[in-house]
């Protein structure tokens, strides 16, 4: 699996003008999902989600976990995060999982994401043309891939 996650001021996603989840104070995570991924990735990536100090404490230091600084979280699935560019100009996708596959994993991160945050996490509809928004906080970027672990 791999995430983008983007520390946020606020973020929203609609689907056909409607609003279907939005967020204040807390993560925008973008996750794509490739075949080999299971539920070992999926319990490290939410571990590793809502632990990260990436809020600033006091001091203006980023050392607070987004559970600690109160904050939500925003799941978008996105399969464009396994695009190749090796060849071409277009961007092969062969990487990212089929939808029989990836459906499942997604809606399981997602639940499992929420026991870890200890609240509701909001979501786009896996598949749909969806329009997100956000304003990105520091900005603060983290990328993560669960292939790259160690």
């Amino acid at each position: 699996m791999r995430v983008v996650i983007q520390r946020t001021g606020h973020a929203s996603v609609s689907i056909d003008g409607a609003c279907k989840s939005a967020i204040g104070k807390g993560l925008l995570v973008l996750v794509g999902i490739e075949e080999a991924d299971g539920k070992d990735d999926i319990e490290w990536l939410c571990k590793k989600i809502v632990n990260l100090r990436i809020f600033d404490d006091k001091q203006g230091v980023m050392n607070k976990s987004v559970v600690e600084a109160g904050g939500d979280i925003l799941v978008i699935s996105q399969f464009t995060l396994h695009a190749s560019t090796k060849k071409g100009n277009r961007p092969s996708y062969i990487r990212a999982a089929r939808p029989e596959t990836a459906i499942p994993l997604y809606e399981l991160f997602c639940r499992e994401l929420s026991t870890a945050l200890g609240k509701e996490v909001g979501t786009g509809r896996f598949g749909a043309d969806m329009k997100v928004e956000l304003l990105n906080d520091g900005p603060v970027t983290i990328c993560m891939d669960t292939k790259n672990k160690e």
